[in-house]
């Protein structure tokens, strides 16, 4: 699968390699010329000789720069290319994720695929055709050209070579594991932080810093831990591989210089041509084994980032190929639900029929399974029995896209983006007009005080609408939905901050200028249910009753007992 995303951009993988090629043979030629000037210049005392070889010596070396700077920027482009794409992909993956999935994977993991992981994948592009290709050929190009200096030198690098080599496989084949060790402990560390970030004011208000930074002292210092252990390992590497080299290079010395002085075929300059090849080739060898950690941890990274786009998502799109021509009419057949990893339903059974337009209020205890049944309507999980139907057709039998969007769904927490109130309301629909924007905020009773605002509808929302009232973000939220448009309108206790006169102005408001709007209104309050044509009491993820306020109030004791406790003490829920 990776290569297919290296293939793309092949061209730029080619270029990098010519011109690391062109690079590395540079630097391999520069001892033997530098040879040649000792030899046949210097010891020669020949000065025109030596002034040739220095002048063509120079624009060789001009030569190997330029191929470096475009061998870099070639290299660059295509490790910042793959990257692109494999964030894009990644997070095209994420966004398809069913809930369930999601959750088993947590948020900090995939935020840190997403950027840490991808990261290091699109650096290890980089390093492979940039740096490993080049130190590589380095390496063997240096025992080649110690070959054509002098046959004996060269036998001495091959005999380092399959030790060099042993300690390559050894080191880097045991990090690996510690490497994915390592980002699984980073998740943990993202993960707290990410929690703290966001209960911030909680952990505030019950005085919790100290607990909290003790938890996450623990998160990172496995963190460090792990870390810690892979450095130690990979520190034998390089100085085991510096060791054997230098041992060659002494080798080289001693054999050249006893060549030398009984007057054998080798040179002064050839030696100190040899002791430079060993330079380079301990120079190609060590960078070899730094470059080679990132690749072991790239791959790491990659195996974490496959994970995620090789999981197919389990809600997957129904077969009707055209686009539905919806009314609103809402059915559930004894349909049952069942978490993964649970032993019990959430809901089980449940069966009603809400017909277009109508009102159907669903009530119970927390913990019942209420907002569990919303979330099968636009198939935020599927049922594991039973059907539930949109206009007499399964939910499952309808594309993903065309379902849902047909269903507007407030949720009790509501989730602002950080840009203009305006851009929140009408981001579920780009091409409303300011007048469209204003009238979903007055149905939601929005309007007055975002027009008291100094920006009005400009006014910008900080992260996770930290500026705005729990109230003031529910309103933002049901006027986004409203605007957003479709047949039914989920609104999964989305008014709880709200205070009741607001509260009742918004569902009078609803019923009188969305009259053909089914709606599904979870809520903890009597007094936010009583209206409704329908009421479902839900108790330990069964209906218990279904009726009007009035029925229900002579023939539910459970909802009798809400209706008493509120009506006494002003009790909710919870």
């Amino acid at each position: 699968m990776f290569l297919k995303y290296v293939k793309k951009y092949w061209y730029l993988c080619v270029l990098t390699a010519l011109m690391v090629i062109a690079e590395t043979i540079v630097d391999l030629v520069q001892p033997a010329m530098m040879a040649d000037i000792v030899d046949k210049g210097v010891l020669a005392q020949n000065f025109p000789i030596i002034w040739k070889l220095g002048i063509r010596m120079i624009i060789v070396v001009i030569f190997g720069g330029v191929t470096g700077i475009f061998g870099s920027i070639f290299g660059n482009m295509a490790g910042q290319n793959v990257g692109f794409d494999l964030r894009r992909d990644l997070f095209a993956r994420t966004m398809h994720l069913s809930f369930d999935q999601a959750n088993a994977f947590t948020s900090g993991s995939l935020v840190n695929r997403l950027s840490d992981d991808v990261t290091k994948v699109q650096d290890s592009v980089k390093v492979a055709f940039r740096g490993i290709s080049r130190y590589a050929f380095m390496l063997f190009g240096g025992i080649f050209m110690l070959y054509r200096q002098a046959p004996t030198f060269s036998l001495i690098a091959l005999c380092a070579l399959p030790v060099l080599v042993f300690f390559g496989v050894f080191f880097l084949g045991r990090s690996s594991k510690m490497f994915g060790a390592v980002q699984k402990d980073l998740d943990g560390v993202s993960n707290t932080m990410q929690e703290d970030v966001r209960a911030s004011r909680v952990i505030k208000t019950y005085v919790r810093e100290s607990y909290e930074s003790n938890r996450f002292e623990r998160f990172n210092e496995a963190l460090f831990g792990s870390s810690l252990r892979v450095q130690r390992f990979l520190a034998f590497l390089l100085p085991c591989m510096n060791i054997v080299l230098n041992l060659c290079v002494a080798g080289i010395i001693l054999v050249g210089g006893f060549n030398v002085h009984s007057g054998g075929s080798v040179t002064p300059g050839q030696v100190m041509a040899g002791i430079t090849y060993f330079a380079i080739i301990l120079t190609g060898a060590s960078i070899l084994g730094n470059l080679s950690q990132t690749i072991i941890r790239a791959r790491a990274s990659w195996k974490r980032i496959r994970e995620v786009l090789e999981s197919e998502p389990s809600i997957k799109d129904g077969e009707m190929t055209q686009e539905p021509s919806l009314s609103g009419d809402l059915e559930f057949r004894n349909v049952s639900f069942r978490y993964p990893d649970s032993n019990a339903d959430a809901v089980s059974d449940i069966s009603f029929h809400v017909k277009k337009g109508e009102t159907l209020a669903i009530i119970g205890p927390t913990g019942c399974g209420k907002s569990t049944l919303a979330s099968l309507i636009p198939r935020f999980y599927e049922a594991s029995n039973g059907d539930v139907l949109l206009d007499g057709v399964n939910v499952s039998d309808y594309k993903l896209k065309d379902l849902r969007s047909r269903i507007a769904f407030c949720f009790q927490k509501s989730e602002l983006f950080s840009r203009s109130i305006r851009e929140n309301i009408s981001w579920g629909n780009e091409d409303a007009s300011s007048g469209d924007i204003e009238t979903a905020a007055q149905t939601a009773q929005a309007h007055d005080f975002i027009a008291a605002f100094p920006d009005g509808y400009n006014t910008a929302v900080t992260e996770e609408g930290h500026s705005l009232s729990g109230g003031q973000k529910q309103r933002i939220a049901i006027a986004r939905a409203l605007l957003k448009g479709g047949e039914i309108l989920v609104m999964d206790d989305s008014t709880s901050a709200l205070d009741l006169k607001t509260e009742a102005a918004l569902y009078s408001a609803l019923k009188a200028e969305k009259p053909d709007l089914t709606k599904i209104i979870i809520a903890q309050r009597i007094a936010s249910v009583k209206d409704a044509d329908i009421i479902a009491v839900m108790d330990g993820g069964r209906i218990a009753a279904c009726g009007t306020h009035d029925e229900l109030l002579s023939s539910c004791a459970l909802y009798k007992e809400i209706y008493d406790s509120q009506m006494r003490g002003g009790v909710s829920l919870g």
